[in-house]
């Protein structure tokens, strides 16, 4: 079997050799070349036809993002972006990933080569599900037409969890709900300090109103929360009303937040008036979780093969038989709110 090939794009000769190292010591990759800057990398790219490029996301030259942006126009490529744990390098972070990026990896802050060497891990499991991505060339956004839906009780809840993809798979979703659909809460594997830019971002685009969730808050209709990077999130209801409670326990498989820790709570709170959607990702987080709403009588919907990033989380999730439907991801909004009308109705 051919190893993957690598090619890294950094200004820190530091940098790049430590992902040299680390790329080097997996016996399933190889860097074929490094670059320290994107016009020295697009004659390399040419050169080796790598399968994945790191890509910085501040650099000389040519911006990162105007690279990628290009990119992904002309040679669609998995890239994972190496970011930094900053405000600024969030909100680039991010805009990377709308671009098109496959995922990130952030610089420890301090002790920076001991810090690389010990993500060694992360850095090559992120490598191995990019080669493995569908990578398309990026169309131009659209603004979604907004769905009509009727009002339907508190009661209802709107549960979510995605990895690798999800942010712009979450955008998608959320950008037609209308803002007389029930709470959503969402789990998307994300470290600290970039929730809350994530948040943010959909803020401003969305109909809804979507933040960063704050423990012990109250869940509001037309509103979505985000399990903060680094804390689990649970749903809890207290009389008529549901609450996101915020926890520091261990990872769950390997994750937190974990969307298994918060299928389960609102198949617990919720039960039927819920319905959870599994969207594109790595692993198999989720698939337990949301094989539990599902036993509640819950409608469960799985993002299909075709318009994942990566079917890995939503494929677990159907050979676990946790799945009602399988939907495209254009597709997903409307399906979500069409099973909560189709709940209210039955009720």
């Amino acid at each position: 079997m051919s190893k993957i090939k690598v090619l890294c794009v950094d200004d820190s000769a530091l940098i790049r050799n430590i992902l040299t190292t680390i790329v080097n010591q997996q016996p399933d990759m190889e860097m074929v070349a490094t670059a320290l800057d994107p016009l020295i990398a697009r004659d390399l790219i040419k050169q080796h036809n790598p399968d994945v490029l790191t890509l910085d996301v501040e650099m000389p030259r040519m911006d990162g993002l105007d690279f990628l942006e290009r990119l992904m126009r002309l040679r669609p490529m998995p890239v994972v972006m190496i970011s930094s744990l900053t405000r600024k390098g969030s909100d680039i972070t991010l805009s990377a990933l709308e671009l098109g990026a496959v995922d990130f990896v952030t610089k420890p802050q301090m002790g920076l080569q001991e810090g690389m060497m010990q993500y060694s891990e992360l850095i090559a499991d992120k490598i191995r599900t990019a080669a493995r991505a569908q990578i398309r060339r990026r169309e131009p956004q659209t603004t979604p037409k907004i769905i009509a839906s009727p009002l339907v009780g508190s009661e209802k809840i709107i549960a979510i969890g995605a990895s690798t993809g999800g942010t712009e798979a979450i955008r998608q979703v959320l950008m037609p709900m209308p803002a007389t659909c029930p709470g959503i809460v969402i789990a998307q594997h994300m470290p600290p300090g970039f929730t809350r830019s994530f948040a943010e971002r959909l803020d401003k685009i969305c109909q809804i109103a979507v933040k960063e969730a704050e423990d012990g808050e109250r869940v509001l209709p037309g509103h979505a929360y985000i399990a903060p990077g680094g804390r689990h999130m649970e749903l809890c209801r207290s009389g008529a009303n549901y609450h996101v409670r915020l926890n520091d326990l261990p990872p769950v498989n390997r994750h937190r937040p974990s969307v298994d820790m918060l299928l389960s709570s609102v198949a617990r709170a919720a039960g039927k008036n819920a319905v959870g959607a599994i969207l594109t990702g790595m692993g198999y987080d989720g698939a337990q979780g949301l094989l539990e709403l599902y036993q509640t009588g819950a409608r469960t919907l799985a993002q299909s093969e075709k318009s994942c990033v990566i079917y890995g989380m939503p494929r677990e999730a159907v050979a676990l038989n946790a799945v009602s439907e399988i939907v495209d991801l254009e597709q997903i909004a409307a399906a979500l709110l069409k099973n909560i009308v189709g709940q209210a109705r039955r009720i």
